[in-house]
């Protein structure tokens, strides 16, 4: 496939351009610090900004996926979603947030939990907006990832469970994905798409 990847230079971006290009996928690494995105085959870096209503259409039209992989704080959730919208790229991935995800046999979010850290609060409050807008989106073919809490470096095992709306808790451990294993997830969903207008989660 080709695809476009906005915030390739990110905590994410980074193992995601590398397990896009390892698996054949041409990857175009959009990022406001391009230098940040790692050299390899497949892989064309440029510069460009998620609330550049103007250029970032014209830049990711052509791919056969698009995805988003920034801080929701950071950016015009509007103005990414009207961008991708004309692009009419057919499909967008969407690397998201935890907090929306609900604590197992509950209807309670993790983000309203008296647990949830104050300094996540304010991302996740983001995050959500952004999850409530892509929603209300009737043209685009749209998936929203939330990764669990604990993600972070680590292993690359190709080892993990899915879900839908709950975290995935374990008798071992917090609920946790490493960013290498959290990449492949998002790259067998893109390649063998079953999620379309949804949601879904992963962890160990």
């Amino acid at each position: 496939m080709k695809v476009a990847l906005i915030g390739a230079s990110g905590a994410v971006g980074i193992p995601l351009t590398r397990e896009l290009a390892s698996r054949g996928h041409q990857v175009t690494a959009i990022s406001t610090h391009p230098d940040r995105v790692p050299a390899i085959d497949g892989v064309t870096s440029i510069a460009g900004n998620a609330d550049d209503r103007e250029t970032l259409p014209q830049q990711i039209a052509g791919h056969d996926v698009v995805i988003s992989s920034i801080q929701f704080l950071k950016i015009d959730h509007s103005a990414l979603i009207d961008s991708v919208r004309k692009s009419r790229v057919p499909r967008y991935f969407v690397n998201g947030g935890c907090g929306i995800l609900r604590v197992p046999g509950t209807t309670t979010r993790l983000m309203d939990t008296p647990d949830f850290p104050a300094p996540a609060a304010r991302p996740a409050e983001a995050a959500s907006h952004f999850f409530e807008l892509i929603q209300q989106e009737t043209e685009l073919n749209w998936t929203y990832l939330c990764p669990p809490p604990g993600i972070g470096p680590g292993e690359r095992t190709g080892v993990f469970r899915v879900g839908r709306e709950e975290v995935l808790t374990r008798p071992d451990g917090p609920p946790a994905i490493s960013l290498d294993d959290y990449a492949i997830a998002i790259v067998d969903e893109l390649e063998d798409p079953s999620l379309i207008r949804q949601r879904f989660t992963v962890g160990y």
